[in-house]
């Protein structure tokens, strides 16, 4: 399995000031974008934080833009109050397997499960997933359950190879859009290879997999955007996601 380490709690902090709400579902905090035009009131987009949760201003500022393509986008806090403190960001220090120990899915998918209640109970009738990092497992759980009906994962971790791609094929219905890139020990390249050679032209509702050169582990979150290729590469999985959700949500 592709287990966590030290390039999961590192990266750069982002300019710019968030503008959607932390509230309660269900009694589990979350942070909402929701959309200022109209937008189908029936559809949510779940965004899966990486363990930096839900204060994590890089995470709000993403889901922001997310609600300004339309989609009411909700951020459970299935940390329980407890997302590794944004400080620790560029210190390189954190004890991340000590903090992996207490966030198992046996604590944070009661949370997640107690908000997708809550927005049923709204009137949600439709789920997509994009999770980045930890949350790439929960996003990929819930297309084999069938909750969601679209995922996307950015450089994910925990997944098993070959396990988790073959499931995904023979279980899920959920388009799959992946964002890679090049030096990820959480998804390194023969997972990369693995789920292209099961996945690729065999799964039907919709398989892709984007790799991003010059990047690593947390681009699309964490990345420092002072580089031109991990701009580039930040922004664009951004698109890919915004055009996998028009395409398939």
């Amino acid at each position: 399995m592709s287990g966590p380490s030290q390039c999961c709690v590192q990266g750069v902090h982002h300019e710019g000031t968030p503008t959607g709400k932390i509230e309660k579902i269900n009694d589990v905090e979350c942070y909402i974008a929701t959309p200022s035009a109209t937008y189908p009131k029936e559809k949510v987009l779940l965004f899966l934080p990486d363990f930096f949760g839900i204060t994590f201003k890089n995470a709000q500022l993403i889901a922001d833009d997310f609600a300004r393509n339309g989609y009411r986008t909700v951020m459970p806090d299935y940390l329980n109050g407890d997302g590794v403190p944004p400080a620790e960001l560029e210190k390189g220090t954190f004890p991340v397997q000590d903090w992996f120990q207490r966030h198992g899915p046996e604590t944070s998918r009661p949370p997640l499960d107690k908000v997708i209640a809550g927005l049923r109970e709204e009137g949600v009738t439709a789920f997509a997933a994009i999770g980045y990092c930890y949350g790439a497992r929960h996003a990929w759980d819930l297309a084999i359950e069938h909750v969601t009906k679209v995922t996307i994962c950015n450089h994910p971790s925990l997944l098993k190879n070959p396990e988790d791609f073959e499931t995904y094929l023979a279980k899920a219905t959920a388009p799959l859009l992946i964002n890679s890139c090049e030096i990820d020990p959480p998804f390194p390249p023969d997972f990369q290879a693995s789920a292209d050679e099961i996945l690729k032209d065999k799964f039907a509702p919709g398989y892709h997999r984007e790799h991003w050169m010059g990047c690593k582990h947390g681009f699309s979150v964490r990345g420092d955007i002072r580089d031109p290729m991990v701009k580039a590469a930040k922004e664009g999985s951004f698109v890919n996601a915004v055009e996998w959700l028009h395409k398939h949500f």
